[in-house]
């Protein structure tokens, strides 16, 4: 099996990395689309994407975060997609193979700012707070069932595929264990194809491990989900359009979906990270300048394609030097170094 440190260090450079870039459009591109996108960084001369975003020379347009830009920042942003992934370490410290979607509810209530919650997350929590009392008085109650909470309008958004990442690093060469843990975290506030996203990602990160290719891990992540479901019609419709410019039939045929939801980004997440499956740069780069949800995209392709290498290039990680911006109760940075540790101390405990 690959280093447990070597490639635990890459997943999580790739997949801080690829949020710091998307980050910088998120909202540009959600307010103003894909071809608003295109045409800002080719006129900024950072067409293809290979590098952070550049500070435009005069005004900063509307939604675009400055701060996120080359040069502008020393830590990585605080982001949704980085605390979830910190909230899956800390829900498998606390609880191991045991965790449950009722342990993940108090550690959302403990742990999870509800500011930094957005859609079915956000829909979710309401009915959290709102049941909290008699659900959790003293501990569980009795025959309390959390999944209530996925009764919102934005359960098959991508939510929860921007939390399952960490389940796949940490279960080397195990898939279905990989996406049983991200089945149990989704299911708080997702159903269905929205639950279906997060398993192919964590087990996908699972299988990343022992594949020999990316090709392979997909596919062993893919067999993880319903062959049916639109999930697995995503991941084989990316597969049909790889290439430079295969994006441009994914958003066509997702044309009337939200650009968050799940079953579009999926598409753009496979297809870039097989697209560019030796090029790092290219790989997030690509899935950014493709738009739709950014910020989510940029960080897992990152961290999918830095898990299977085991190596993120200096140029991505020196800027913002193993410091990692988080939002959650008792913390606003954290170091590289600790997170690699704890995610290696997990991996190590659940493999007995």
């Amino acid at each position: 099996m690959k280093d447990l440190d070597r490639h635990l260090t890459a997943a999580w450079q790739g997949r801080i990395s690829g949020c710091q870039l998307g980050k910088a459009v998120e909202v540009f591109s959600m307010r103003q689309g894909q071809a608003a996108l295109t045409k800002h960084l080719g006129a900024a001369g950072a067409l293809p994407l290979r590098d952070y975003v550049p500070l435009p020379a005069e005004e900063v347009p509307d939604g675009m975060i400055a701060g996120c830009c080359k040069g502008q920042f020393e830590a990585s942003a605080a982001d949704d997609d980085i605390n979830y992934s910190v909230l899956a370490l800390i829900a498998l410290e606390t609880h191991g193979a045991e965790l449950s979607t009722e342990d993940v509810a108090r550690l959302w209530l403990n742990h999870l700012p509800v500011g930094m919650t957005f859609t079915a997350e956000r829909a979710a929590y309401r009915t959290l707070l709102n049941r909290a009392a008699e659900w959790f008085p003293q501990g569980a109650a009795p025959g309390f069932d959390v999944t209530e909470c996925a009764d919102n309008d934005f359960n098959d958004w991508i939510g929860a595929q921007i939390r399952a990442d960490v389940y796949g690093w940490v279960t080397p060469g195990r898939p279905q264990l990989g996406a049983e843990f991200a089945r149990r975290d989704a299911a708080l506030s997702h159903r269905s194809d929205g639950i279906y996203g997060a398993m192919f990602v964590a087990a996908t990160g699972s299988a990343c491990w022992h594949a020999e290719s990316l090709t392979a891990a997909v596919d062993a992540g893919a067999q993880q989900i319903p062959a049916d479901s639109g999930a697995a019609r995503a991941i084989e419709l990316a597969c049909q359009n790889l290439g430079a410019g295969g994006d441009a039939a994914i958003r066509a045929y997702y044309a009337e979906l939200s650009p968050v939801h799940v079953l579009n980004n999926l598409a753009l997440v496979v297809w870039a990270l097989l697209s560019f499956a030796d090029d790092y740069a290219a790989a997030i780069g690509e899935v950014v300048a493709a738009g739709l949800d950014t910020d989510c995209n940029g960080a897992t392709v990152g961290g999918l394609w830095g898990l299977f290498h085991g190596e993120v290039p200096g140029q991505w990680t020196d800027p913002w030097q193993g410091e990692v911006g988080v939002s959650l109760a008792g913390h606003d940075r954290i170091t590289l170094d600790e997170l690699v540790k704890r995610t290696v101390d997990v991996a190590r405990q659940l493999a007995g």
